[in-house]
C-alpha cells in the first residue's frame, strides 16, 4: 500500500490483525504502572474484585469465602484480610454481580463492586489514562474551565488538570473517544494541546533514522508488514515519530527494533522515545516563543517612548514628528502603526484566547488583558479621528496599549522560567535514568557468546546485564557474578556506597563504582523503583491540595467580578465630574471627564491578576515534592501534605519501625531438664516452616547452636528453611500459624506449641510460677518471651530482643517538642511493649493489639477531631496506613504497605518522620504567604488603580503601570514558592531545638 503522504504516512492494519485493534494509536506510558488482568477469561469466565467491609479476623475472611462458594455459579473465590478486598471468577450466564454482592452482605459484611482495571490492549469497556500538554493556561479560571470542558466530553470519565506543569490527566474510553478528539477540545477551548502518553501496554513510539525519501517509506511499510504480531503503525516523516501498535504476546519492543533494522540491513535505526523528553522539549519551546514575543514587543515600544519622553527634547526630530502628513501628524502615524502590530501580531494570542474563553462560556486573565488594551487603544484611535475631524488634539494613551502587553509577556515569560524550575524534580530523576545497557548473550549451554548494546528502555525480565565500573545499572535486579561497590544514594540519600555481592539485589540508575557486576533483569519499565518514584512524584504534582479549593473559587468569579469594578470605577468619576463633584484641574490637559474616568478603569482592569492565585498553592506543592523526593521523603500528593502539617499524633509500629527488624535470641532456658540442643532441635523443626521475623531468628540460632555456623550464612528466606529441613530438623506434620499467637504441629505424633501466653491459654497448658516469673523478667527488660510447650508441657522458654534503631528515641522527643504526640502501637506483651516504650520515650502503648486491630487504634485517636498519622513498615500495617490520616511508609518495607501510605521514607531512618512534618508545615507556610501576596495585592492594588487615593494625595497608577504590577504579581508568587528549594532537613543536633510555634 503506497502512503497518500510522505510527511505522515497513516497505515491501516496489517493483514490478519482483529479488526478491534484499528483504532485510535496511543502511546506507551513508559513510567506508569499498569495491572495487566483481564477481566474476562478465555473460557468466558468473569473475574470481578469486590471491596468487603467489616472483617476483623481470618474467621470473617473464610466466611466470606465460604458464602461465595456456595452461589451457583462462582468457580473460584479468594478473600484477602488485610486488603479488605475479594476477588471472584464466576459465569456471567448463572450469576450476576449484584448476586456475589448480595451474597456477602447476607453474611453480615458490607459489600462493594469495584470498577474492573483497564487491561493490556484494547477492552470493550477497559479505559486509558492519557496525559496531555495543555499550554496557553495562565491562571486558575484557565484550569477551572479546562477540566469542566474535558469532564463534559462523552467517553471522559475523569480529568485533572495541573497549572504549574501545564499538563492534564485524562481517563477514557478508547471506544467512544480518541486521543486526538481531546486535543481538538482542548485547541477548541483556546489552548494548544498535545497527546504525551497512555497507559496501554500493547503500543511503543519510536525515532526513527534514515527514512529520508517516499521510497524509504515505502520500504520502512514493507518491513513492517512482514513482521508477524505487528497490528498497525504510523510514520510521521518530519518529526521521524513511528507508533506501533503490536501483539505482546508475539513479539516484544526489542524484537520489533531487531526485526526492523536487521531487515533493512541496518539502514534505518530506532531508538524508543521517552515521552519525558517530548515534554521538556515543550516547555522550552513555550519559555522560547513567550521571549520572542516580549523582546519583539519591548522593540517596538521604545521607539514610542522615545518619541514621547526624548524627542521633544531633540528639536529637528521633535520638528519632523510635528509635520502634517494628511490628516495626522507624522508622529500620530508611526504611533499608530507601531501600536498595530504589537496590538494585532504580538497581541494576537491574547484575542485568540480570550474569544475561545468567552466561546465555552468562561474568563480569565486574557480576556482582562485585551478588555484592557483594546479600549486604550480603541479610544487613542477614536481621539485622532476626532482631532482630525474638529482640530482639537485630544491626548493619547497608545504607549498605554503597547507597554501594557510588553509587561504581560515579560510576566509570562519569567513565570514560565519560574514554572519550569518548580518541575526540575521529575527532570533530574529522569536524567538518572540510563540509556543503554550492555546485554549478554549466551549459547544453549548458558555461555556467553556476545555482548551488545541496547536501549536501556528495552529490558526485558530474565535478560543477562554487564554493568561496568561507572556506568549506572540499567535495570531492578540480582547479581548473578561479580562484586562491587554501589552508589545508591539516588534511592536512599546516603553518600555511603552498599557492597553487592552474588544474589544481593540492585536498583536500577544507581551507579556501580569499582567491579565489573552481571545481573539479572527482574524489573523494567514501570516496575523499576526509579520509575515508580517518578511516578509518585508525577502523581503529586498533578493533584491538587483541598486548600486550592478556595483559590478555583475565587478565580471562577475573578474576572466578571473585577470587569464590573472597572465599570463601577469609569461611572463613578465620569459621573462625578459631570456634576462638578471634582475640580477641572485634575484632568490631564487636553483631556475631558471621559478620558480621566476612563483612564482609572482601564487601570482596575488590567492590575487584577488572577495568576497569583492559581499558582499559590500548585507551585508550592511542586516545589515541596521536588525537595521531599530529594531528600528520601516521597509525597504522594498535595492533601497528604496539607494533612500532615495539622498532625497532632503519629503512631509508631514497634516491630521494623522503632526497632531494627532484625530480631536475635538471646536466652535459652529449659525447664524439664532437656538438653539445650534437643530443645533448640524441636523448636527450629516448629518454627522452620513460619515467614515471621521471630522464627527466622530462631532457626538460625538453633542452626549457629548446632553447626557454630555464622548465622549470616543463611539467607532467612523460605527457601533456605526448606534447607534446613533437609538435615538436622525433625519432619514436622499439621503445621498451623496462629497470627498473633505462635504456631502449633506435630512432631513424632506429640504436639508441640511456640508462641505466647495466650496460646498457652487457649490450649490449656499450664504455666508455672517459675516460667511465669522468667518471662516477666525478660519482658521488663525489653526482650520477647517465647514459650514452648511438647505433649501438653511446658519445656522451655527462649528471650527474644529486637534493637532500638539508633535515632528512635531523639525522633521521638524531636516530635514531642513539636506538639506531636507518639504513641506505639505493637502486637507484642505489654511489659515487653512498656519497656520499649520507656527506653524510647514514648509515653501512650497499645499492645497486644492484633495486626486487623491497628486500624481500630488509629481510628480512635480520630474521635475527636485529630489528625493522625501512622508510621509502620509491613504488611499488616497496610489497613492502619490506610486508615490513618497520613500514613507514612518506611521504604525498606513491603509494597502494600507504600501502596497504602501517603509519605513514602526511602531511607528507612524515623528521622524522616521529622522531615515529613516539618516539610508540610513550612509548605504550607510558604502557601498562606502565597496567598496573603496573591489577595492583599489586589485588595490594595485595585482600590488605588480606581483612585481611591487620588483626591487625598493624588496618586494614580498610569495603566502601563498597573501592567507592571499586573505581570509582577504571578512572578512574585512563584518565587516565593522557589524558596522552598532551600529547605535543608532538622539533623539530630537541630531536632531538640525544635518548638512549637
Amino acid at each position: 500500500m503506497a502512503p497518500s503522504r510522505s510527511r505522515d504516512v497513516q497505515l491501516t492494519s496489517i493483514a490478519g490483525a482483529a479488526d478491534d485493534d484499528a483504532g485510535d494509536l496511543e502511546e506507551v506510558r513508559l513510567l506508569d504502572s499498569y495491572d495487566s488482568r483481564d477481566g474476562i477469561d478465555d473460557g468466558g469466565m468473569r473475574r470481578i474484585q469486590v471491596r468487603v467491609t467489616g472483617m476483623t479476623c481470618a474467621a470473617c475472611s473464610t466466611s466470606v469465602e465460604s458464602a461465595l462458594c456456595a452461589v451457583n455459579g462462582v468457580i473460584t473465590a479468594s478473600v484477602a484480610l488485610l486488603q479488605n478486598k475479594a476477588d471472584v471468577v464466576f459465569n456471567p450466564a448463572l450469576v450476576k454481580d449484584e448476586d456475589i454482592k448480595n451474597a456477602i452482605e447476607d453474611a453480615g459484611f458490607e459489600a462493594e463492586i469495584l470498577p474492573e482495571p483497564s487491561t493490556t490492549g484494547k477492552m470493550p469497556h477497559g479505559t486509558l489514562v492519557g496525559q496531555f500538554i495543555i499550554g496557553g493556561m495562565t491562571c486558575a479560571a484557565c484550569v477551572n474551565s479546562m477540566e469542566g470542558i474535558l469532564r463534559d466530553l462523552p467517553g471522559v470519565k475523569r480529568a485533572v488538570v495541573a497549572l504549574a506543569t501545564s499538563l492534564g490527566e485524562v481517563e477514557y474510553d478508547p471506544s467512544v473517544i480518541g486521543k486526538d478528539d481531546i486535543v481538538n477540545a482542548i485547541e477548541d477551548a483556546g489552548f494548544e494541546g498535545s497527546f504525551v502518553q497512555s497507559s496501554e501496554q500493547d503500543k511503543v513510539v519510536f525515532e526513527v533514522v534514515g527514512v529520508y525519501s517516499l521510497i524509504d517509506t515505502q520500504v520502512l511499510e514493507g518491513v513492517l508488514g512482514s513482521i508477524k504480531g505487528v497490528r498497525q503503525f504510523r510514520f510521521d516523516q518530519i518529526s521521524g515519530q513511528l507508533d506501533i501498535v503490536f501483539d505482546p504476546e508475539v513479539l516484544s519492543p526489542r524484537y520489533l527494533v531487531d526485526g526492523i533494522e536487521g531487515r533493512s540491513s541496518g539502514k534505518f535505526k530506532l531508538r524508543v522515545r521517552n515521552p519525558y523528553t517530548r515534554m521538556a522539549s515543550k516547555d522550552v519551546e513555550e519559555s522560547s516563543a513567550m521571549f520572542r514575543l516580549f523582546v519583539s514587543s519591548l522593540l517596538l515600544s521604545i521607539p514610542l517612548f522615545f518619541m514621547k519622553l526624548v524627542c521633544p527634547h531633540i528639536p529637528m526630530i521633535y520638528s519632523l514628528l510635528l509635520r502634517r502628513c494628511g490628516p495626522f501628524l507624522m508622529g500620530d502615524w508611526l504611533k499608530w502603526g507601531l501600536v498595530s502590530i504589537i496590538q494585532f501580531v504580538i497581541g494576537k494570542r491574547f484575542y485568540i484566547a480570550a474569544a475561545r474563553a468567552l466561546k465555552n462560556g468562561s474568563t480569565n486573565m486574557d480576556v482582562l488583558v485585551a478588555v484592557g488594551t483594546t479600549a486604550s487603544y480603541t479610544y487613542s484611535v477614536c481621539a485622532l479621528l476626532y482631532g482630525a475631524l474638529t482640530g482639537f488634539r485630544a491626548p493619547v494613551y497608545f504607549e498605554t496599549s503597547a507597554m501594557l502587553i510588553t509587561f504581560v509577556l515579560l510576566g509570562k515569560y519569567l513565570e514560565c522560567l519560574a514554572k519550569g524550575k518548580t518541575s526540575d524534580a521529575i527532570k533530574k530523576l529522569v536524567e538518572l535514568a540510563p540509556a543503554t545497557a550492555l546485554l549478554i548473550i549466551k549459547d544453549k549451554g548458558g555461555r556467553s557468546i556476545e555482548e551488545k548494546e541496547i536501549d536501556s528502555l528495552l529490558v526485558q525480565p530474565g535478560d543477562m546485564l554487564k554493568v561496568v565500573p561507572g556506568t549506572k545499572i540499567p535495570a531492578d535486579g540480582i547479581v548473578t557474578w561479580g562484586s562491587s561497590y554501589v552508589n545508591e544514594s539516588m534511592v536512599t540519600g546516603e553518600a555511603v556506597p552498599v557492597q553487592k555481592e552474588v544474589n544481593a539485589s540492585v536498583i536500577g540508575g544507581t551507579i556501580n563504582l569499582h567491579g565489573v557486576l552481571h545481573i539479572q533483569a527482574t524489573k523494567v519499565g514501570s516496575d523499576t523503583v526509579l520509575s515508580q518514584i517518578i511516578s509518585l512524584v508525577e502523581t503529586a504534582q498533578m493533584s491538587k491540595a483541598p486548600i486550592q479549593k478556595f483559590a478555583d473559587y475565587v478565580a471562577s468569579i475573578f474576572v466578571p467580578t473585577v470587569v464590573s469594578l472597572a465599570l463601577l470605577t469609569f461611572f463613578s468619576w465620569y459621573g462625578a465630574g459631570s456634576i462638578g463633584a471634582y475640580p477641572e484641574e485634575w484632568l490631564p490637559e487636553n483631556g475631558n471627564h471621559f478620558v480621566f474616568a476612563l483612564m482609572f478603569s482601564i487601570a482596575v482592569v488590567v492590575i487584577a491578576c488572577p495568576c497569583a492565585l492559581g499558582l499559590a498553592t500548585p507551585t508550592a506543592v511542586m516545589v515541596a515534592t521536588g525537595v521531599g523526593a530529594n531528600n528520601g521523603v516521597l509525597i504522594k500528593g498535595g492533601d497528604a501534605l496539607e494533612r500532615a502539617q495539622m498532625v497532632k499524633y503519629v503512631i509508631f509500629d514497634k516491630t521494623g519501625t522503632l526497632t531494627q527488624g532484625k530480631a536475635s535470641v538471646t536466652t535459652a532456658k529449659t525447664f524439664t531438664g532437656m538438653q539445650r540442643g534437643e530443645f533448640l532441635r524441636l523448636v527450629a523443626s516448629a518454627e522452620a516452616s513460619s515467614e515471621h521475623p521471630l522464627a527466622q531468628a530462631i532457626v538460625e540460632y538453633a542452626r549457629h547452636f548446632h553447626f557454630f555456623d555464622d548465622s549470616s550464612a543463611s539467607d532467612g528466606t523460605q527457601n533456605g528453611a526448606k534447607e534446613l529441613k533437609s538435615g538436622w530438623l525433625f519432619d514436622v506434620s499439621d503445621f498451623i500459624a496462629l497470627p498473633g499467637r505462635g504456631v502449633q504441629c506435630l512432631i513424632d505424633g506429640k504436639p508441640i506449641l511456640v508462641g505466647n501466653r495466650k496460646l498457652m491459654a487457649e490450649s490449656g497448658i499450664d504455666i508455672s510460677d517459675e516460667v511465669e516469673n522468667f518471662v516477666v523478667e525478660l519482658e521488663e527488660s525489653a526482650r520477647t518471651g517465647v514459650l514452648v510447650a511438647y505433649d501438653d508441657i511446658i519445656i522451655g522458654v527462649l528471650g527474644i530482643s529486637d534493637p532500638l534503631k539508633r535515632e528512635a528515641s531523639v525522633v521521638i522527643e524531636g516530635l514531642q517538642k513539636m506538639g506531636v504526640r507518639p504513641v506505639m502501637v505493637t502486637g507484642d506483651n505489654r511489659r515487653t511493649a512498656r519497656a520499649v516504650a520507656k527506653e524510647v520515650g514514648i509515653q501512650d502503648v497499645r499492645a497486644e493489639v492484633m495486626p486487623a486491630g491497628k486500624a481500630d487504634v488509629v481510628q480512635s485517636f480520630q474521635k475527636d477531631g485529630s489528625i493522625v498519622a501512622m508510621v509502620g513498615d509491613g504488611i499488616n500495617d497496610s489497613p492502619a496506613l490506610a486508615a490513618a490520616d497520613v500514613g507514612m511508609a518506611i521504604g525498606a518495607g513491603t509494597d502494600i504497605a507504600i501502596e497504602a501510605a501517603d509519605y513514602v521514607l526511602m531511607r528507612n531512618n524515623l528521622e524522616d518522620v521529622i522531615t515529613a512534618i516539618d516539610l508540610s508545615r513550612k509548605t504550607f507556610s510558604r502557601i498562606r504567604l502565597n496567598y496573603v501576596f496573591a489577595i492583599v495585592y489586589n485588595v490594595v492594588a485595585i482600590p488605588v488603580a480606581a483612585g481611591a487615593l487620588y483626591p487625598s494625595l493624588r496618586i494614580k497608577l498610569p495603566p502601563w503601570v498597573a501592567g507592571a504590577c499586573m505581570a509582577l504579581s504571578s512572578v512574585s508568587v512563584v518565587c516565593s514558592s522557589l524558596l522552598l528549594r532551600r529547605y535543608r532537613r532538622p539533623r539530630l543536633t537541630q531536632i531538640l531545638e525544635i518548638v512549637v510555634e
